[in-house]
């Protein structure tokens, strides 16, 4: 598989990954396919959440219900830490939007980074003026993405 900034890498030091380096293709269309893969991802979190919540409502019989009203944050944020940090280097909604995270650096993303992300992006959506960001950056992240460290390309095509 190759990478779009990848380079012949030595030991000591690592390639650092440069949006310069990125081909234009690798940014066409990332705003769009956000928005899609995020309403993809909201519909699965959402549906996880809700099992577990009525799994657990009959499991208790109605005792914890006042305690699982938290869980989709709590979803959430494990859902996005742990596809994020995975081999595919996304969610299930940035795979079928062909989407991948990095660290800007071109690594893969940490499980921390990658659920810091997930609450900065429910954050953001808090505050939508916040996202305009995007517009007004060259390589098309948002707030939450400069904040966490990460961006979002196209996935590069396999060779």
């Amino acid at each position: 598989m190759s990478d779009w900034g990848s380079s012949a890498r030595t030991a000591p030091q690592r390639s650092v990954f440069s949006t310069a380096m990125l081909p234009l293709e690798a940014l066409a269309g990332v705003r769009r396919r956000r928005l899609f893969a995020l309403c993809l991802d909201f519909i699965l979190v959402a549906f996880i959440a809700g099992l577990i919540w009525t799994v657990l409502l009959f499991l208790t019989l109605g005792l914890v219900l006042l305690l699982l009203p938290p869980i989709f944050p709590f979803v959430a944020f494990f859902y996005n830490g742990l596809t994020v940090s995975s081999w595919r280097m996304g969610t299930p909604g940035m795979l079928a939007m062909d989407l991948e995270m990095r660290m800007i650096d071109g690594t893969r993303v940490p499980f921390l980074n990658a659920a810091v992300h997930a609450v900065l992006l429910y954050i953001s959506w808090m505050f939508p003026p916040i996202l305009l960001v995007s517009l007004l950056t060259d390589d098309k992240r948002c707030l939450h993405d400069i904040l966490a460290g990460v961006i979002i390309t196209r996935r590069p095509p396999a060779y």
